[in-house]
Formats: C-alpha cells, sequence, structure tokens
C-alpha cells in the first residue's frame, strides 16, 4: 500500500529562489516539510541590511520552522530530506541521517552537465534536449544513482536563463512529488548513472560575459540569454572619445544581425538601445586579449 502523504517526515535543504519552485510543487502534492535549512542572512545592498533567503521566508510564511544550522536536523527522525540549492557541501555523515537519505532536484539530463550551472551551461551550449533529473545524493558532486528523469520540451529556444528556471524547477518539483511515496515504500529501485559519459557546467565569471558584438549572432543572443542576471553580458562603447561599458540585457535577431533591445550604460539607468544609440556612442572590439 502506497505511503500516506502526511506520513513522511521531509526536512528540506535550500537557499535561493529555485528551490522555492521546488517546495511550492511539494506543496501543492499536498507535502510539507516539517524543517527548512537554510544559509545565514546575508548583508545585501547599500544599506548592508540583513535579508534571509528565499527557502527561509517561504518557511516563515508556511509556519515552518527554520534553521541555519544542522543540530535540529540531526536530532530528529526524518524519513527523507531533500535539497535542492542549499549553497553548501553536506558532510558525509548528514546524508545516513533520513532512513532514505537525500534526494536533489538537478535541473538536467544526467549525467548531461554536472555542477552548478546546469541551465546556463545548456542555453549557452544551445543543448536543446533537456530536462530534470532525481538522484539519490552521494559524497561526489550530482554523482549519485538516478531515481527518476523526465525530459522537458521548451517552446521558444533560445530560452531566456528566468524563464528556463521557472520551467525546469516546476517540472521537477512535480516529478519529486510524484515520485516521492514511491521512493518511500522501495517501489523504485535508483539505477547508477552511466559516469563514463558525464559533461560538467562551467563555472562562471562576470568576465565571462564579454560580448563582441561583431562575433557569431547566434551565440552573441545564447550568451545574452544565459547570462540573464548574472554574471550579465557587457561590451563597451565609445562617445566623444570616451569609452564607456554597457550592460547588454536584452536582444533578438532579425535576420542575420543581432538587435540589442535593452542596455544599461555604465552609471546610468537601464533604457531602450536606440534612445542610447542615439546619443552617438559607437560599439568598440573587445581587447585583444579577451578573445
Amino acid at each position: 500500500m502506497m505511503t500516506s502523504q502526511k506520513k513522511i517526515k521531509l526536512a528540506f535543504f535550500g537557499t535561493s529562489h529555485i528551490a522555492v519552485f521546488v517546495l511550492e510543487a511539494l506543496k501543492r502534492a499536498g507535502f510539507m516539510p516539517e524543517l527548512i535549512v537554510t544559509v545565514p542572512e546575508k548583508k545585501v545592498g547599500k544599506t548592508l541590511e540583513s535579508a534571509a533567503s528565499a527557502a527561509a521566508l517561504w518557511g516563515e510564511r508556511h509556519n515552518i520552522p527554520v534553521a541555519t544550522d544542522w543540530n535540529e536536523f540531526e536530532t530528529g527522525a526524518w524519513d527523507v530530506a531533500i535539497i535542492v540549492d542549499y549553497g553548501k557541501i553536506l558532510p558525509s555523515s548528514l546524508l545516513t541521517i533520513p532512513k532514505k537519505g537525500f534526494l536533489n532536484v538537478h535541473p538536467s539530463l544526467l549525467p548531461r552537465l554536472r555542477g552548478a550551472s546546469p541551465m546556463r551551461s545548456a542555453i549557452l551550449g544551445d543543448e536543446k534536449n533537456t530536462g530534470v533529473t532525481i538522484i539519490h545524493v552521494d559524497d561526489k558532486m550530482d554523482h549519485g544513482p538516478i531515481v527518476a528523469q523526465k525530459q522537458v520540451a521548451v517552446a521558444d529556444w533560445p530560452v531566456r536563463n528566468s524563464e528556463l528556471e521557472t520551467l525546469l524547477m516546476t517540472e521537477g518539483g512535480a516529478l519529486l512529488a510524484g515520485i516521492l511515496p514511491l521512493y518511500i515504500d522501495d517501489e523504485i529501485t535508483p539505477q547508477e548513472q552511466n559516469h563514463d559519459v558525464a559533461t560538467y557546467a562551467a563555472k562562471f565569471t562576470k568576465e565571462d560575459g564579454l560580448l563582441d558584438l561583431s562575433a557569431d549572432t547566434y551565440q552573441n543572443l545564447l550568451k545574452i540569454r544565459a547570462f540573464e542576471g548574472w554574471p550579465g553580458t557587457y561590451t563597451f562603447f565609445e562617445r566623444a572619445g570616451k569609452k564607456i561599458r554597457v550592460q547588454v540585457l536584452d536582444a533578438h535577431i532579425e535576420g542575420n544581425r543581432l538587435v540589442l533591445d535593452k542596455v544599461k550604460p555604465e552609471g546610468k539607468q537601464e533604457m531602450q538601445y536606440a534612445d542610447f544609440a542615439r546619443s552617438g556612442a559607437k560599439p568598440l572590439p573587445p581587447p585583444a586579449s579577451s578573445v
């Protein structure tokens, strides 16, 4: 007989808005965690005010205990724990505390694109064949056996990173909720990944966002869509003999031409590119050392 949803004692490790997509999916299916473990508050903005994580705020809204250390988790009797974009590496000793270990929702078709930035890497690499994977967590990064996997169709490609996050993490949360009772009742046998064909997502830096507007049009669009939000894309313009660093926020392709839509010049508010171009600014090629 399938385990009742109410009988699953669940802890959730997560931090960002990405984790919240999964929490919402679990909530819709009737699985509410009894504890959320997240990172401590961080100082943000010019005023350096302390801000709780997105997962912590979600827990507070739903009257769920929130912890920033492992003490309460270590003393609990858990059926399973879920970890999604937590931001810390767990020691092996924690992985054995829940009866059924830890499950992770990973937004790629593992073993492809292991690592911290699979969605940005998928867009940048033009990997339209994407999806989500639920794995049983072991002591290596994205290495554990596969519990469930689903290919997810993306309607309009190339997609913006924020759109891919919403799609894949919502689908991943629904997949997790669907298999959770089966997994708890030992009706699913996790399958080892084919480690020989594993690929890895790159770790991006701000410098990776530099655009060469004379380079391949489609590759530039992929970069703009992939790096939406962070690390962002930028290039340099010249106006009245002065070099200006300009963030490229959005663009599209017309024919074989990349058309910039929104930009943010250094020290200015974001604006339509057409307004910026009317100021007489002209694009500069990137430094030779960046190529």
